[in-house]
């Protein structure tokens, strides 16, 4: 996966200027300005790499602003927004009654690096309506949520080595900046400068979809595995839907061996349902981490397990894990007022009645042109991947060479008014602000779009 988030970022900008001139491309020009002012303070122009549009035509968008399904760039261009700040705005942007919540916080103070209520009133929110959770604690990111998982993994098994597949991606710590080496089971190699080659050799990397892999890695590493770390549903490069059976297949082994299992759930938690993808497959894992949906897109993150494990972490136990920001009273009052809208009845189901209905309407009208195209869907996400393959389970299942195609398709949605992650290993979200309007008039785009694609079966020039 690392390899192609890097093909992805990475390279010179001769590609993004192909196009220009192409008529009815949207204007630019305040965002180019911006971008170049950008260059001079940030690495790449850019606080996060994929913001660099490297992997598609064009210069950044730089937001102004957002509303409902809505966003607007600093040209005052419109957009549906399927990217919803990579998953988090579940209710759409500037929801009335986060806006509402977060002032009313924000009047009394910003950070206190202390107690408040609001975590306990937050916390008893999730834990009260979230059966595989006995005990949280409240971190700044879900990078900072998984890195915390896997020290509590560690501290609890007293063994150091992890399990973690390629295709699936939590955060930029250093153990977990890895990628698959030669053999079926390695240990995992650095895919990024600065991190030592001595953090990735407690990290074996293993294919998605592959029993034998795990199997063999138990057997080679006996005793030594701490736990083994998947995506609830992995969705950071592309949607690679595992198989129910497979899933409970990593529960059953890693209780076999002693090794606990962990569920990042940075994007599944609380998008598939409230307990995202563990109630989704059933399945209990020993840990769950948790992304800033828990904040309503605020900075925050949170990870999870059964009040035994958690007794572990500092100051009860002996795993050390601390933050200044970690419950921070505005992020907290943002998830109190997302987290009771998502608890409603019904949120749930018409969320994912509307999704369903929104991707089998693009999905007849592929068939009817008989488009090389495959839109895999799951609960309110999506992805678009061009291909004819009926099932992607797996990161080396992707045709790279396919990004060429969404390249120019994401290029005529923008032009149509229809924003998707800057990459086509990314995968776009529905929120409950999409109403059947913008739902039809996003549809009838992608269908414009596709055409053009596939004019003469081949990408656009």
């Amino acid at each position: 996966m690392l390899d192609a988030l890097k093909k992805a970022f990475s390279g010179n900008d001769e590609h993004r200027t192909a196009p220009a001139g192409k008529k009815n491309d949207i204007s630019r020009e305040k965002s180019a300005v911006l971008y170049e002012k950008a260059k001079q303070f940030f690495p790449g122009g850019v606080n996060s790499p994929v913001r660099a549009f490297k992997s598609v035509y064009g210069t950044p968008l730089f937001i102004e602003r957002g509303d409902g399904c809505f966003l607007w760039d600093a040209d005052g261009n419109q957009f549906i927004d399927f990217c919803c700040s990579w998953g988090p705005l579940i209710l759409g942007h500037n929801h009335p009654k986060i806006r509402e919540r977060v002032t009313k916080t924000l009047e009394k103070g910003l950070s206190f690096g202390a107690p408040t209520a609001l975590e306990n009133e937050l916390a008893e929110l999730i834990l009260k309506n979230n059966k595989y959770l006995e005990k949280i604690r409240f971190v700044s990111s879900g990078t900072e949520a998984v890195m915390s998982a896997i020290r509590l993994a560690r501290g609890y098994t007293g063994r150091d080595k992890i399990i973690k597949f390629e295709g699936c991606y939590h955060g930029h710590s250093d153990s977990l900046l890895v990628k698959a080496g030669s053999g079926l089971v390695t240990f995992g190699e650095t895919s990024s400068a600065g991190v030592p080659k001595a953090f990735a050799a407690e990290t074996i990397v293993l294919p998605l979809d592959n029993r034998d892999a795990v199997e063999s890695a138990f057997s080679q590493f006996s005793g030594q595995i701490a736990a083994i770390i998947i995506e609830g549903i992995p969705a950071n490069n592309g949607l690679l839907i595992q198989e129910p059976a497979y899933v409970q297949f990593l529960r059953d082994i890693t209780k076999q061996h002693g090794a606990l299992l962990i569920f990042d759930e940075v994007i599944t938690g609380f998008r598939l349902g409230f307990e995202g993808a563990a109630a989704h497959y059933g399945i209990q894992p020993d840990i769950i981490t948790y992304g800033k949906i828990i904040g309503g897109g605020m900075p925050v993150g949170a990870y999870g397990a059964s009040a035994e494990l958690m007794a572990c972490i500092s100051p009860d136990g002996a795993v050390y894990q601390a933050g200044t920001l970690s419950g921070n009273p505005v992020a907290m009052a943002a998830g109190i007022a997302q987290l009771t809208e998502l608890k409603g009845s019904g949120f749930y189901k018409a969320l994912n009645a509307k999704a369903s209905e929104f991707v089998e309407a693009i999905r007849r009208y592929i068939a009817a042109k008989n488009y090389k195209v495959k839109l895999f869907h799951v609960g309110s996400i999506f992805w678009f991947a061009f291909t004819d393959q009926e099932h992607i389970r797996t990161a080396s299942a992707i045709d790279h060479g396919s990004m060429e195609h969404y390249k120019v398709f994401h290029r005529e949605l923008l032009n149509r008014g229809i924003y998707l992650g800057p990459s086509g290993y990314e995968v776009g979200f529905i929120s409950a602000a999409h109403s059947k309007i913008e739902l039809e008039k996003a549809k009838r785009a992608i269908f414009e779009s596709l055409d053009e694609l596939f004019r003469h079966n081949k990408p656009a020039a």
